[in-house]
């Protein structure tokens, strides 16, 4: 399974950007992904799910509102859409899928998942 990752730049405070992460290697509409962010210093956390279905989807309190995940699985992909971003959203952004098929609930922990993006920073000045 191969994760690609892409979309990360530098922005302003209060801009917009939009995460992409292409998979291959298996059946991507079979399969939950999720979007983690690291920081310096930081440990790697959550910032959101998406059922493999993409009915349902999952998000850290601190992205609620402002971000919005969403999957094409005609493409392989899935999208993360930031608006309003703050300097405290500056981190490397990485994909993640589990290494189980049809999960009803992603997983919010990256020990949840076994496969992982190279990861695409972002940036946001002040």
């Amino acid at each position: 399974v191969q994760l690609q990752a892409s979309g990360g730049g530098l922005v302003q405070a209060g801009g917009s950007l939009r995460l992409s992460c292409t998979a291959s290697g298996r059946t991507f509409s079979m399969y939950s992904m999720g979007w983690f962010r690291q920081a310096p210093g930081k440990e790697r956390e959550f910032v959101a799910a998406i059922r493999w279905s993409g009915g349902s989807t999952y998000y850290a309190d601190s992205v609620k509102g402002r971000f919005t995940i969403s999957r094409d699985n005609a493409k392989n992909t899935m999208y993360l859409q930031m608006n309003s971003l703050k300097p405290e959203d500056t981190a490397v952004y990485y994909c993640a899928t589990p290494p189980r098929a049809f999960t009803l609930v992603p997983g919010t922990n990256p020990r949840d998942y076994d496969y992982w993006g190279q990861g695409t920073q972002v940036t946001v000045s002040s």
